[in-house]
């Protein structure tokens, strides 16, 4: 049994139990019709890939040099644009899944009246973690786009970097959450942006993990965000090695593990 399951019965772990039904796609549904009104909050994020790699193409490259990276020398700006897509793809999926969601569950109860319908707990988590990924998987796009148009592709293996980035915002949303269920108020989110921040600036986004000392590349390879800049940085370069299957391996459990919790908090918190 697991405790605070409702009616003492236990939370099975299974694909319906994570997945949700076909009704989950009416939260995805939902929250369509929602950016209806505030389109200006979603379109907003795909100018801010193209500001990111503007700025170090014209700025920051003529201060630093070239990089080794894949066994091979390459530009600045070639080097960093796939952390920096791990990044939006990252940024994307926590705004859903960490501000809104706790909009929802603790101010707006928009999931008390979710569930007087035939969706479940896991259709809400499912459903939820759809429009994360969709958000995401927009400015993914966009972000890749930009690269493109700045000439900051490296092979055409950088196709592959897509369904990569979406891996990330899943992992990042479940995780994001899973954590958000656990929050008590909006100072808490101060916790959570020191993760973000951290992250972003660490995780050889910006430099080499080469650059860091022991004791912090320890620390670092263990971060999601670094596993997703790795992933996406040697698939670009077209630098593949078995490496790459145990970073794309982490963020799928990582992804698997928070979407377990997510639905396991949810029931506890909705159905008491």
């Amino acid at each position: 049994m697991t405790p605070g399951a409702p009616g003492g019965t236990a939370l099975r772990i299974t694909p319906a139990a994570l997945l949700g039904s076909r009704r989950a796609v009416h939260m995805v549904e939902r929250n369509v019709y929602v950016y209806r009104r505030s389109w200006i909050f979603l379109v907003s994020g795909f100018f801010e890939p193209f500001f990111y790699l503007l700025s170090i193409g014209i700025g920051m490259s003529s201060l630093v040099g070239p990089l080794r990276a894949g066994g091979e020398i390459v530009a600045y700006p070639v080097f960093v644009a796939p952390g920096l897509l791990a990044s939006s793809a990252m940024n994307g999926a926590l705004f859903d899944s960490t501000f809104n969601l706790f909009h929802k569950l603790k101010f707006a109860h928009t999931y008390d009246a979710v569930l007087s319908t035939p969706l479940t707990v896991a259709d809400v988590a499912a459903g939820e973690m759809g429009w994360s990924l969709l958000r995401s998987g927009l400015y993914a796009l966009s972000f890749m786009c930009a690269m493109s148009a700045l000439g900051d592709v490296r092979t055409g293996w950088a196709a592959l970097c897509y369904p990569e980035a979406l891996l990330i915002a899943f992992a990042f949303s479940a995780v994001g959450m899973a954590t958000t269920t656990y929050l008590r108020g909006w100072r808490d989110f101060e916790m959570v942006m020191l993760a973000i921040v951290p992250m972003f600036l660490f995780s050889a986004t910006f430099y080499p993990l080469s650059v860091y000392p022991g004791w912090l590349q320890a620390i670092v390879r263990l971060t999601p965000l670094y596993q997703g800049v790795a992933l996406l940085r040697g698939t670009d370069l077209g630098s593949f090695d078995w490496a790459m299957a145990g970073h794309a391996a982490y963020l799928a459990v990582l992804g698997l593990a928070g979407l377990v919790a997510t639905r396991s908090r949810l029931t506890r918190l909705l159905l008491p």
